[in-house]
């Protein structure tokens, strides 16, 4: 019988430029505590600085008659640039992917001689990207014992061939087009042209589109200029607060309803916090208001070129204490008057607008307009509380298509793997097999999540690293039925279509939400268990005991580890962390199982990955509830997850529970194990 296919819905051109200018402010956005550090250096040690000094401004000679190197020179060459490539890697393949980025990054620099920030952005995810599908045609087939033989030299091998490439083919073409921009802005500003810029820049910003325009190419170009001339405009034509502020204070005065209420508050946290995003949803409601934006923008940059203002580094997030905080020695009176323009001008606009509008209704909803902002950027806004009145402690409500749950526990390995493993086996079912359901470690969060879901004694230290998703918390991973409910939160939030594909697709390299859990478990790994080692290697007929002779939770704990350390897969100290990671949360999984393991602390304690099973016919009691059977885990490199998989499948069937509860033999057991995912 033939099956009708559903045809998955184009994602727009917007949709791809926004996701990869993501991608590239997600390079940058991290490490611009290393460009305030180099700007501030820049800024008081340079021969034109508050305080020269030689040695560190790199001007003059030394004792020894040898020009000085300084600090300015070598940060901009080789510190920044290698944090963005370790950066871009790391996103891509965590820090192995980090690495191999940074050690292509650096034949990019060498091989240029000048500041290598677009080569960095390149050199970086193609140094994870590479090794992460390396790695994948041998995962599996390497010999115990020779792991890290294969993994140290594979990635210095690799590196040194990317560095070759960074150096012969990279560099050349990424430098001629820095140049290539270089001549074009300034052909910009030579002919009075670069406050035209504003009419794309402000639309843009609103948009989501600017990371591209902004991190992949002013910044960089911007560094070089500032280098050079010791400041820039371009660090400016995004980052200057003034036209929001102005639109917000026209909202302010002449605004109405919960926009005018909402936007004092809205004003402070866009001037002095330096989040833009907060006026984007004035914007969205009433859209003819980008004038205001644009034209406050226009005057901005007109008065930096009028007055030969700029800063002398990146000036993030876009508060006007960072804007000052980069200005550079002979421009505080330029960049002041494009701060106050821009606000007065965006300000006059927007009030004529919104007084003279026919129909003043049309403003729209604040909330909806705010949703709406949340889907273009793909994820909740950090400050979307502010303007809709959910309080810091609500829920979040989701406004976009479910892409990626975590299942979290302390160490991110046997828990969160078993429930990862029973959500994503419904939520296929449920016919949305695009959906990633991974795990990983509290301690490895990201806020890259929509849904994380974890132990309800785990949660509250869950939600400060991602405060933008949804969070679930279950008592149990095994059988709750709180999955049920996220199962119909994606049927609800997916139901208009397949979910989009993930940031930095556009790229052509996975991003950390989609290619990356945050324990750098790859989501490809953790997604199918089935690429995992076969359930021979790590669960063995002398690791499964069908009569345990423990009496109580502790000693249960110890037979079970016991077998781990017969195995020599962990040593005495894996033992202690395991009684460790029970007083703080329990293992109890429901279904008469507990799953006890190691603390994330404990991982060194591994030596390879092994499973034990123990059998309790009378059960045991384990916090008040019955437990009859004990699996030990230790897992190294997730290699775990594929006999993991299957226990998860075994003990939320009654039928194959009560299979267990009747074997006989060992071989039963195994057999049951071995074969549910044939």
């Amino acid at each position: 019988m033939a099956t009708e296919t559903v045809a998955k819905p184009k994602t727009s051109a917007r949709v791809h430029v926004q996701r990869f200018g993501t991608f590239l402010s997600g390079m940058i956005m991290p490490n611009i505590g290393a460009f305030i550090a180099w700007g501030l250096i820049t800024a008081l040690f340079i021969e034109k600085g508050y305080i020269p000094v030689p040695a560190l401004g790199g001007f003059g000679t030394n004792a020894a008659g040898a020009p000085n190197v300084g600090l300015v020179g070598p940060m901009i060459t080789y510190l920044l640039p290698l944090l963005i490539g370790y950066t871009g890697g790391k996103m891509v393949y965590d820090v192995r992917g980090g690495v191999v980025g940074a050690i292509g990054t650096m034949g990019v620099i060498v091989g240029a001689g000048i500041p290598m920030f677009i080569g960095a952005m390149i050199m970086g995810p193609l140094g994870g990207w590479t090794i992460k599908k390396l790695d994948a045609i041998w995962h599996g087939k390497i010999r115990p014992g020779f792991e890290m033989l294969v993994n140290n030299f594979s990635a210095g091998i690799w590196g040194a061939l990317l560095a070759l490439l960074g150096f012969y083919g990279i560099a050349p073409l990424v430098a001629a087009f820095s140049a290539g921009a270089g001549n074009v802005v300034q052909f910009l500003v030579d002919h009075g042209l670069l406050p035209l810029t504003s009419i794309f820049i402000e639309p843009a910003k609103v948009l989501f589109l600017n990371n591209a325009i902004n991190h992949g190419v002013l910044t960089p170009l911007g560094i070089q200029q500032s280098l050079e001339q010791g400041k820039s405009i371009l660090f400016l034509l995004e980052a200057n607060p003034g036209p929001g502020f102005g639109l917000l204070l026209a909202y302010m005065f002449f605004g109405r309803g919960a926009a005018k209420a909402s936007a004092p508050g809205a004003a402070l946290i866009h001037f002095f916090g330096g989040i833009h995003e907060i006026y984007f949803p004035y914007v969205l409601m009433k859209p003819i208001l980008i004038l205001a934006t644009i034209a406050g923008g226009m005057t901005g940059i007109a008065t930096l070129a009028v007055t030969n203002s700029g800063l002398v580094a990146p000036a993030a997030p876009g508060s006007i204490f960072a804007v000052f905080a980069q200005t550079a020695r002979d421009s505080y009176l330029g960049v002041a008057l494009s701060v106050v323009l821009a606000t007065a001008v965006s300000f006059l606009v927007a009030s004529v607008i919104l007084r003279t509008s026919k129909n003043r209704d049309d403003e729209g909803d604040l909330g909806a307009a705010t949703s709406r902002m949340e889907d273009m950027k793909g994820r909740k806004s950090s400050v979307s509380s502010m303007l809709t009145g959910a309080g810091a402690g609500g829920t979040a409500v989701l406004t976009r298509p479910i892409e990626n749950i975590v299942f979290a526990c302390d160490a991110g390995m046997g828990s969160s793997a078993m429930g990862a493993s029973v959500l994503r086996n419904k939520i296929k079912a449920a016919g949305f097999p695009e959906v990633n359901v991974t795990n990983a470690s509290i301690a490895n969060l990201t806020d890259t999540y929509d849904v994380v879901v974890t132990h309800q004694d785990l949660t509250e230290r869950a939600t400060p690293a991602t405060s933008s998703a949804v969070h679930v918390s279950v008592d149990n991973f095994m059988n709750s039925p709180r999955y049920d409910e996220i199962v119909e939160l994606v049927q609800r939030s997916n139901a208009e279509g397949t979910a989009a594909p993930t940031a930095g697709a556009a790229a052509g390299v996975p991003t950390a939400a989609a290619g990356t859990t945050g324990a750098g478990t790859t989501a490809e790994t953790a997604a199918a268990p089935e690429t995992a080692a076969a359930p021979s290697d790590i669960l063995v007929p002398e690791s499964v005991v069908l009569n345990g002779s423990a009496s109580t939770r502790d000693a249960a704990i110890d037979e079970a580890g016991q077998l781990l350390l017969a195995r020599g897969a962990v040593d005495n100290d894996y033992i202690l962390a395991m009684h460790e990671r029970e007083e703080s949360v329990s293992t109890y999984m429901g279904s008469f199982l507990a799953i006890p393991h190691g603390t994330n602390a404990a991982k060194d304690h591994i030596r390879k990955s092994a499973v034990s099973v123990i059998r309790y016919p009378e059960g045991i009691d384990w916090n008040g509830k019955q437990v009859k059977f004990v699996v030990g885990v230790a897992g190294v490199n997730n290699e775990h997850l594929h006999i993991l998989s299957s226990i998860a499948k075994v003990f939320t069937n009654k039928a194959q529970v009560a299979q267990l509860e009747a074997a006989t033999s060992v071989d039963e057991v195994l057999e049951l194990f071995g074969k549910v995912n044939a």
